[in-house]
């Protein structure tokens, strides 16, 4: 039986009501100070773990406190810097690139829109959203691994490309919720709604999710 949008915005507020009380604590696990600390990390936290990031991140900024040092770095020094978090020679490119592009053409600060924030190099809207949300305290709605997955396990979408699970996800939460929001099915599927082994018998959501990964976009 199909849901009708007013019953499936209704189950999604639950949902996210009762992970609000099951995560209370729930927010970004990235370490940093600014919004330009934030940028970093963020983009050093693609296909890695952010305990390995902060583990990375505060030598780095003590090395590198701001853009310009960033932008001034030897690039292969910084390589090797990061090397931990993977991907190290395309991040160390972006992080200097677009630490760059923050000197030369935003007198050293971080943009605190999101339509700006994504023509820096190596920032897309995942990226931009946790700056915007996490250090500029603005709405905005980060589609990473966990929210794709619980997103639409728990039926709140089809659609498999994340801009456009941000789409959908921004018309069924409040603005208010959309931070809080990611935080919350990023902490769940971290502890219970696992991408391999769902822990579903352990699941405080369990009679509003459909227990269904939907197959087909659309």
């Amino acid at each position: 039986m199909r849901e009708s949008r007013g019953k499936k915005v209704e189950r999604v507020l639950n949902i996210l009501a009762i992970l609000k009380g099951e995560y209370p604590h729930s927010k970004t696990a990235l370490n940093f100070r600014d919004a330009f600390q934030c940028l970093i990390a963020t983009i050093l936290s693609a296909q890695c773990t952010d305990v390995q990031v902060n583990k990375v991140t505060p030598g780095l900024f003590r090395k590198y406190p701001d853009p310009k040092a960033f932008c001034q770095a030897n690039l292969e020094k910084l390589e090797g810097e990061i090397r931990s978090t993977g991907f190290y020679k395309n991040k160390a490119k972006s992080i200097q690139n677009c630490s760059c592009e923050i000197v030369e053409k935003y007198d050293g600060r971080v943009p605190a829109d999101l339509d700006t924030l994504v023509t820096l190099s190596g920032v897309g809207r995942k990226t931009a959203n946790c700056v915007i949300g996490n250090a500029y305290g603005q709405p905005a709605l980060t589609v990473d691994t966990h929210v794709k997955r619980l997103s639409r396990r728990m039926g709140m979408t089809r659609e498999k490309n994340p801009d456009k699970i941000e789409t959908v996800l921004k018309a069924l939460w409040p603005s208010e919720a959309w931070l809080l929001g990611s935080h919350l099915l990023i902490d769940h599927g971290r502890a219970v709604c696992k991408a391999r082994k769902p822990k579903c018998s352990q699941c405080v959501v369990a009679e509003y999710c459909p227990k269904i990964e939907v197959k087909n976009a659309g």
